[in-house]
């Protein structure tokens, strides 16, 4: 696939919307649909792409996996203990979210043209725009600010690269969001190159970019287009497909979690191409342990110590399920306004044994002198039932979908702005930090 270039004018959204959206739309929407796979209330997926029936067994066991492990061993809930780090003495993960309509939103929702129409909560009908207006707020600090400038200025002749899943995808937008309007409409272009979409900021000689690599390993689902495949299939120890996407980025941001809920995951020993490989079903967690040793020993063997910044998102939250905070089970984050208030709350649909598998890998590279710092994500985004598309977003989906789009409301992925912008704040944090 060729590359394409757009350049962006984001006072002209209408003429935006038009040109922008008609050359990348399928793409977007392809990186958009792809994280529900899991879950009893798949929602805004195109009918080829549509998952097997809700009520399947991997629904069932992937559910009674996520309930057994809610609770760690020694009876400490486990996002108390998975910070991931912290700055200066003060844990950035712990605290609570703050109501500020002054100093949040950091961006208008029209005033940037990259946000997707999946994303794109106000433009299609939410009418409460207080999500918009929440701070997280640190127990025993402040957050910084974050600041476009700096960020740009740090970013100066350097390249930023997200990676992963659509989540991932998700802070990449917010991302570009927040630095986009600090520079002039004919210095800021986007390209899409096959499974990588670069922002570029011309001035700073400075590239922000997404690649779409949904299992960070080699897989069947690495098509933008065609990787609706129930039967999931890993190459566990090939990453070199994806990775020499990334070689020469001074700061990688990675994530994969929800592509790997499934009972279990073929696993290919071989290639695609050649048809006497070795196929094996493995365990989830033992798969996914896999694929972060084979994940690990690229980044020890070709990571530029002196120069790249690591770091990987912990798991971004779903809201499913309402009976996990105290409403009818039959009901999903659809109509959520507040936050959950009650500190410590973790959904179902988080399994820290994943976190564990992560934090062991970052903990073992640390031993070979390379630092990954894990920004734990997780718990102070469980609180916000409140900040997911839900039904205001571009409709999709099958008739079906279409005529129930409460039951399949998005409560996966987050409005803009919103969440992601937390998650850009901490980032910019660490960034500075060093």
């Amino acid at each position: 696939m060729s590359a394409k270039i757009i350049q962006v004018v984001p006072k002209s959204r209408g003429l935006i919307s038009c040109s922008f959206h008609s050359l990348v739309a399928a793409v977007l929407v392809a990186v958009f649909m792809v994280s529900a796979f899991y879950t009893t209330r798949e929602k805004n997926l195109p009918v080829k792409y549509h998952p097997e029936p809700a009520k399947d067994a991997g629904e069932s066991a992937n559910y009674q996996m996520a309930t057994e492990n809610k609770t760690a061993s020694d009876g400490h809930r486990e996002e108390e203990k998975s910070g991931g780090g912290s700055i200066s003495g003060c844990d950035l993960f712990s605290g609570k979210w703050v109501f500020d309509n002054k100093s949040f939103p950091m961006y208008k929702e029209q005033d940037c043209s990259f946000i997707d129409d999946g994303i794109a909560c106000e433009k299609f009908g939410r009418k409460d725009l207080k999500y918009q207006h929440w701070r997280w707020q640190p127990r025993d600090c402040d957050l910084p600010r974050f600041n476009a400038t700096a960020m740009l200025e740090r970013l100066r002749g350097k390249r930023l690269v997200f990676t992963g899943d659509s989540l991932n995808w998700n802070q990449w937008v917010s991302m570009v969001c927040l630095v986009q309007s600090q520079i002039p409409p004919a210095l800021k272009s986007m390209h899409i190159n096959g499974s990588l979409m670069t922002f570029v900021a011309n001035e700073y000689n400075a590239t922000i970019d997404f690649y779409w690599a949904p299992l960070l390993v080699e897989s069947n689902s690495d098509d933008l287009f065609h990787h609706r495949i129930p039967d999931r299939i890993i190459r566990a120890q090939a990453i070199e497909k994806h990775a020499r996407h990334w070689t020469d980025a001074d700061i990688l941001v990675f994530n994969s979690y929800l592509w790997w809920r499934r009972p279990t995951l073929k696993v290919l020993w071989g290639s695609f191409e050649i048809p006497d490989g070795i196929y094996k079903d493995v365990e989830m967690l033992r798969s996914y342990e896999m694929a972060l040793r084979t994940w690990s020993d690229w980044l020890d063997i070709h990571i530029n110590r002196a120069k790249t910044k690591l770091f990987f998102m912990s798991m971004s939250p779903t809201h499913d399920r309402a009976d996990d905070w105290g409403m009818p089970a039959s009901q999903n984050c659809n109509n959520e306004t507040e936050p959950i208030s009650k500190q410590g709350y973790w959904g179902i649909d988080s399994d820290p044994r994943m976190m564990r598998l992560v934090e062991a890998s970052i903990d073992e590279l640390k031993t070979r002198g390379l630092k990954v710092q894990l920004l734990n994500i997780t718990q102070i985004s469980e609180y916000r039932k409140d900040a997911h598309p839900s039904i205001h977003r571009m409709q999709w989906g099958s008739k079906e979908e279409m005529s129930n789009p409460i039951r399949y409301a998005d409560c996966t992925h987050w409005c803009l702005p919103g969440v992601p912008d937390v998650w850009n704040t901490l980032l910019y944090t660490y960034i500075f930090h060093d």
